[in-house]
């Protein structure tokens, strides 16, 4: 991610009607506006899974402006598009991540449609069309047990009450937390190492007392999540995007 904010830093490409797109490798990428009233800077991004470039403006940035800005910084996207793995749903024979191990697919028609788990093996019946979809809702459904889990885990040792946990798909954050009646975990997690999902939820049940990064945060995560907290932090920089390889 990149953060921009004097706007005396932009260099403007000669043609003034620059359209919404850059070429990134060889291939046209969208580029997003996003608006956004508490914005004190622009910052720009590569969504994980590739398909846009995103900038978040202040009310006061010229659109045009925040384009030209794009283009400018188009070796570091060029980059970070290198580092998108390439999506490959699921299927017959392949693999998918489940709580960071590889689990192999094992698919027979004559099977039950709901997915199984035994052992490294993961078996699903059914038709072969919408295979991808049923593992997912599996993932999903396995995603939000292990949440809850964490949540009372968590919000125990924080001494606060049960808080309701609920689903994201989100295709930037790893969970958030708007208020104090719910919280939400991007589902994806599932396939991470369980120090990197448990990681994010402490991170969400700290924020239900400081809703900040200051010390007061930090300390209280520490407190609370069992593991190193720049370990997690770390994982997720690094290999973060590979949880959007197998699923849209």
């Amino acid at each position: 991610m990149i953060d921009w904010l004097k706007r005396a830093d932009i260099t403007k490409p000669p043609n003034p009607q620059i359209e919404p797109e850059i070429e990134l490798n060889g291939a046209s990428i969208p580029i997003a506006l996003r608006r956004h009233r508490t914005a004190k800077r622009l910052t720009l991004r590569l969504a994980p899974d590739g398909s846009e470039v995103r900038i978040t403006l202040p009310k006061w940035a010229n659109g045009k402006d925040a384009i030209a800005f794009a283009h400018s910084r188009a070796d570091w996207l060029a980059q970070q598009l290198a580092k998108v793995p390439a999506r490959s749903a699921p299927g017959p024979g392949g693999t998918l991540q489940y709580r960071g191990e590889t689990l192999a697919v094992e698919w027979d028609a004559a099977a039950p449609r709901r997915p199984k788990r035994t052992g490294d093996i993961v078996r699903i019946g059914g038709p072969q069309e919408g295979l991808d979809k049923r593992l997912q809702r599996w993932l999903e459904r396995e995603a939000l047990a292990l949440f809850e889990d964490d949540m009372a885990d968590y919000t125990a040792a924080a001494a606060l009450g049960p808080v309701p946990v609920g689903l994201s798909r989100a295709q930037r954050r790893w969970g958030s937390c708007s208020d104090k009646d719910r919280i939400r975990i991007n589902w994806r997690l599932v396939q991470a190492p369980d120090f990197v999902r448990r990681s994010v939820v402490a991170h969400e049940v700290a924020h239900l007392i400081h809703f900040d990064h200051s010390p007061a945060f930090h300390a209280l995560l520490g407190d609370i999540y069992e593991d190193d907290i720049s370990r997690a932090d770390k994982w997720l920089k690094d290999k973060g995007r590979s949880l959007y390889a197998s699923f849209g």
